[in-house]
């Protein structure tokens, strides 16, 4: 099994939905927490794992500790959603003011880039098996923006999007290549920050990019960037064992690989991913996409069902296909954004909405820290 972690940003507020920036406190009295351009979202980062039981854990405990600091402060809590659900995204509230980066952010995308999302990285030591497993997840990611999409409300209005954010969230810079080899990357990524397109070697906000310490040149993980923010831990981890699965599949068949393996020239790849990107980002699992390999019509839904049928004998071989099973759950009662905007249909508004999703994330939590995480303490 391959080591797995998360950066999760999510918003901070009152229980009521309004959106409230803290990062800053939060980040000066909090271990383990990144301040975000915008002060209104915070990140935390687990410490990666193989096993699946550690990372849920390590999803739930640092949000737990951060609740317990959000009611020192105030009556605050943590809002779900990856968006300005209900107001908001007409300013940009600055975490750190004399950062240059920052600045440069803020003038150039305004609130555009105030989302929260989850991004999975996947530890791949060999770099052009990480290239050719970018190629084939940056082709997938659309089925995993279908799954987690989370954010169909902007400023208190549902905006005709399942993930808004995605929808409005500006892909830097605008052409991003289907890299060949780790070389082909390394040359891009200098010609980029030559020419200035990327303003620094993190500055590449693609679905999926290569990631390390010493990036372009040292680099370790995949980095799935493409995702809302899955606030259901035992979701989140369903998505990203289908992610892992895929990626032994890859490892174990060389072949696998959308350069040799589709019927389209990388341009065409690049242009009909970018049109799979906007209808998952628009209908997520109900999105009509077209498959990289044939160009076949096939729901985003379809493709998923296939895959986890294609990957499931994989996962029970490696020990965590009971990680991968609960995928059917959100296949057949919808993701998050479609189960808001289920209530949205039948008169909810989005404030109500978000209301009962706040408390419904709170409640979960509590009941897997007390059934799961208590247990593997002990």
């Amino acid at each position: 099994m391959l080591l797995k972690g998360f950066e999760i940003e999510m918003y901070t507020g009152t229980p009521d939905g309004e959106i409230v920036g803290l990062s800053d406190k939060i980040t000066t009295s909090l271990d383990g927490y990144v301040r975000e351009p915008d002060s209104r979202n915070v990140e935390y980062i687990t410490v990666p794992s193989r096993n699946y039981d550690q990372l849920l854990c390590a999803i739930l405990r640092p949000r737990l500790k951060l609740r317990e600091y959000l009611q020192q402060l105030g009556n605050y809590t943590l809002i779900p959603g990856s968006t300005l659900s209900l107001g908001g995204s007409d300013r940009f509230v600055r975490s750190d003011p004399t950062n240059p980066y920052h600045t440069y952010i803020e003038q150039t995308y305004g609130a555009k880039v105030v989302t929260a999302s989850v991004h999975i990285n996947i530890g791949i030591d060999d770099p052009e098996l990480l290239m050719r497993a970018c190629r084939l997840i940056r082709v997938e990611a659309p089925l995993f923006l279908a799954l987690s999409a989370s954010s169909p409300f902007l400023d208190g209005k549902a905006t005709g999007f399942h993930s808004t954010r995605w929808r409005v969230f500006p892909q830097t810079p605008a052409h991003v290549p289907l890299f060949t080899s780790h070389a082909d990357h390394i040359q891009w990524v200098e010609q980029q920050l030559a020419a200035g397109t990327m303003q620094n070697v993190r500055h590449l906000w693609v679905s999926v990019r290569p990631n390390g310490d010493h990036r372009p040149y040292d680099l370790n993980r995949l980095e799935l960037r493409i995702c809302d923010l899955v606030t259901d831990p035992i979701s989140l981890l369903a998505i990203t064992a289908l992610l892992e699965a895929r990626l032994l599949q890859l490892i174990e068949n060389p072949h696998l690989d959308p350069l040799t393996l589709s019927t389209f020239s990388p341009e065409e790849l690049i242009s009909l991913t970018a049109n799979n990107e906007i209808a998952a980002a628009t209908s997520s699992l109900d999105a009509q996409l077209l498959h990289w390999q044939d160009g076949r019509k096939i729901t985003a839904r379809d493709w998923i069902a296939e895959l986890y049928q294609e990957v499931w004998s994989l996962a029970k071989q490696n020990g965590f296909s009971c990680f991968l099973s609960p995928l059917q759950k959100i296949l057949r009662e919808g993701n998050e954004a479609q189960q808001w905007l289920q209530l949205y249909a039948v008169g909810f508004s989005a404030q109500s909405t978000i209301i009962q999703a706040i408390r419904a994330v709170r409640e979960r939590e509590v009941e897997l820290e007390d059934k799961l995480c208590a247990s593997l303490a002990a």
